[in-house]
């Protein structure tokens, strides 16, 4: 009797402290090259909000799986706390899709190192970040002059920087507004757009907008840009009404 009862005790004791079986259509898994303890969580953003929708406490092993649920391509985050006192510089995004994601990165250079595996909008987004980082790069380069430039008290130099740089800009939003119509039937197009480009002229964002396909215009970053486009539509609006109203009064 007491022998049934020691392994009653024991089951109920296994049934209550063993994990769930994590459940989603999304499962992301990888390694962190050098990671010995820390909590990898995967994120995503709800209503404006950066919430949690899974965790991994890492403990000697920094391989990790974890799960999410969507319903469409959607962008999520794996983020390292690792008790740094750095909030931001530990985040990895990436495009989630119904599927298997693979993310390999080291400790030393969570961000940079990274190499992940996914579906098409992940590929598109990686290409299109790969080019990005070189607009970045260029740009970086154009403040280091501009610095020394400043220090010199060279204005011919600044002027010609500033010049270097309205053209630097513009060929980013170029390449990022080809770049959505060329990928009209992917999440990543409005994505970008509304990511990086945001404050071009509405002009170039409504031929995205009208680019997209059905499916496309229909998913959560198609109805957001097409929300902010109306958004932006208005307030011109709006303010052309102001300026003529101010220029009938003084007339």
């Amino acid at each position: 009797m007491k022998q049934f009862s020691f392994i009653v005790l024991i089951a109920f004791f296994l049934t209550n402290c063993s994990t769930p079986e994590k459940k989603g259509n999304v499962t992301v898994s990888g390694n962190i090259k050098g990671l010995k303890k820390g909590i990898l969580y995967l994120q995503k953003v709800e209503d404006t909000l950066l919430v949690n929708v899974d965790s991994v406490i890492v403990e000697g092993i920094s391989e990790f799986v974890m799960t999410s649920n969507v319903d469409e391509p959607e962008i999520h985050y794996l983020y390292l706390d690792k008790d740094d006192g750095a909030q931001y510089n530990d985040r990895i995004d990436f495009f989630a899709e119904p599927g298997e994601i693979t993310i390999n990165t080291t400790l030393s250079d969570f961000e940079k190192d990274v190499k992940i595996t996914g579906g098409k909008n992940q590929a598109k987004y990686q290409e299109y970040k790969k080019m990005l980082e070189r607009f970045n790069q260029r740009n970086l380069r154009l403040m280091r002059e501009d610095y020394e430039a400043t220090k010199q008290k060279d204005d011919e130099k600044l002027m010609e920087n500033d010049k270097a740089y309205k053209q630097l800009l513009r060929q980013k939003y170029l390449y990022t507004i080809n770049f959505a119509i060329f990928n009209k039937k992917l999440e990543v197009a409005p994505y970008v757009t509304l990511s990086e480009v945001y404050d071009a002229n509405v002009k170039y964002l409504d031929t995205v907008a009208k680019s997209l396909s059905p499916k496309v215009r229909k998913s959560l970053y198609g109805k957001q840009l097409i929300d902010y486009i109306e958004k932006r539509k208005t307030k011109q609006e709006e303010a052309s009404r102001t300026i003529d109203s101010i220029q009938a009064e003084e007339q």
